[in-house]
Order: C-alpha cells, then structure tokens, then sequence
C-alpha cells in the first residue's frame, strides 16, 4: 500500500458511512497530487441531496394507502429473530413474489433506495418500510409489481443517480465495514451501470481492471474510490479522452491513475 504519497481530499468530500468504524485499508483511497477535483455531477458530495428518491405513486390514485396490509405484507417477510427489520433473506422473498433477480436485476436496489432503507445496511427497518409504503403508495404485492415500471434506472437526472449510486455502495457494506470486496463491486457496478448510463468500454476495461489486478490495496475498495469511478467516467467519458492524461495532474485516487496506465497499456497494445 503506498504511504508515501500525498493524499487529494475532495472538496467537502463526505466518506462517512453510517455506524462506521475506524478502518485499517482507508489508505486505499489515497490521491496523489495537491490538486482537488469536484466530482461531476454532484458536488463533491458535501452538498444537499435527494436522498431516498423523490418516486412516483406506486398507484394509479393518490388515496391513502392500508397500513395494516403493508404492515402485514412486512411480518411476512422479516426475520424470525428480529420482527423489526427485513434482512436479506427477506429481500430475496419479495423478489421472489415481484419476479425480480435480487443478484442481477438493479430495480431490488432502487426499490430500497426509494423506501429510505438507509439505517443499517442490507436490511430494511420496519418504521422505514411503513414511512415508504406510505410515501410511494405500496400495501400488497400487486401494488408493488404495478410499481416496477417505476424503478428504470433512466429515469433518473444525474444527480439523483448520485445518489443512488452512492446508496447500492452503502447498503451492500457488512455492519460497520468501510470497504466493499472487489468482487462484489465488478457485480455491483455491471448492475447498476449498464444500459448506457457510462461508456460500455469504460465499464468492461475498469472491471476487467479490478479483476486482472494482484495489487492487495485493492482486494477491497472505498466509498470514495466507488464514486470517484463514476465521477471520472462523466468527465472522461470515452477512451479517447484518456489520451494525455497525466497523473501527475490528477486528483483522482491512485486507483483511478492505475486504471489509466492499465488502459495506455491496452490500447497501445491495439495499435500495435
């Protein structure tokens, strides 16, 4: 792990995760340079955000919804030893009831993201599933699938997709873990990233980046790290604009600089 390289902060960069704890591979997200760089899109993520996601009714009227059936669409799906949450074994009964993939299909997430699952990660509280349930118009099964539609990704601006995105890092972290494994990122990045929202190169060569490389600073990757690949895949969109790029000017991590000798590599290697 280098620790000799000065580290570039984002301006009001905000890496605080929820419950978390001091953690031993922080220096991952380490910058070189002094420079900073606002992220693309939203700020450097220390502004005001649409957290949650300003959805649309899940119903065709704007009546209010039965409390009772949505409570009781919940206590048939929390956990045995804690009725007041729905862990992940719960999440993938919904998604078994909704026809939805809970390892492949990004609208679980955006689901979550939108009935406020943000008090502890990979699961959803009881008191944040009712005040969803009410904010989205949700209280059965068929409410829920009618409500689908609404999950495309698509349909979010870049701001919100900020938010989201920042969301399916945190929601996916273990307890008070800082860091998500690697592997669990490339998933979680072809999931939430494809359909046009980057490059498709760009998304291809970065996971193929994570998974050729033996570098351990990188078995594990940080929220900055996560948002910084978004924020940079906005600002140099294809491989083109990667043409003299020069890290000792970047503000990115030095995640982000590797990525970028990995790519110089491959495409001299295609010229050839």
């Amino acid at each position: 792990m280098p620790s000799t390289t000065a580290g570039k902060k984002r301006k009001a960069a905000d890496t605080k995760m929820w419950g978390s704890s001091p953690s031993t591979s922080s220096n991952n997200s380490i910058r070189r340079g002094n420079g900073s760089k606002g992220a693309v899109g939203g700020g450097g993520g220390g502004g005001s955000r649409r957290g949650g996601g300003a959805g649309l009714l899940g119903s065709s009227g704007s009546s209010a919804i039965s409390d009772s059936e949505a409570e009781k669409l919940f206590e048939e799906l929390c956990d045995d030893d804690n009725p007041d949450a729905v862990s992940t074994d719960g999440i993938c009964k919904l998604c078994e009831r909704l026809d939805l993939d809970p390892l492949e299909d990004v609208r679980v997430l955006v689901l979550l993201w939108k009935m406020g699952a943000n008090k502890k990660p990979q699961e959803i509280q009881k008191e944040e599933w009712m005040a969803g349930c009410r904010k989205l118009q949700l209280d059965s099964i068929d409410t829920f699938i009618r409500f689908l539609p609404q999950l495309d990704t698509g349909f979010m601006d870049n701001e919100e997709f900020g938010d989201f995105y920042k969301f399916c890092f945190q929601f996916n972290r273990a307890g008070t873990h800082k860091t998500l494994d690697k592997d669990l990122v490339v998933l979680l990045l072809k999931m939430c990233l494809a359909g046009g929202r980057i490059d498709p190169e760009r998304l291809d060569t970065f996971c193929d980046f994570l998974e050729s490389t033996v570098d351990e600073n990188y078995s594990k990757i940080t929220l900055d790290q996560w948002r910084s690949f978004l924020d940079f895949s906005h600002e140099h969109p294809t491989s083109e604009s990667l043409l003299g790029y020069d890290e000792g000017e970047s503000a990115w991590p030095v995640l982000i600089d590797e990525y970028c000798e990995y790519m110089a590599k491959k495409m001299g290697k295609e010229k050839k």
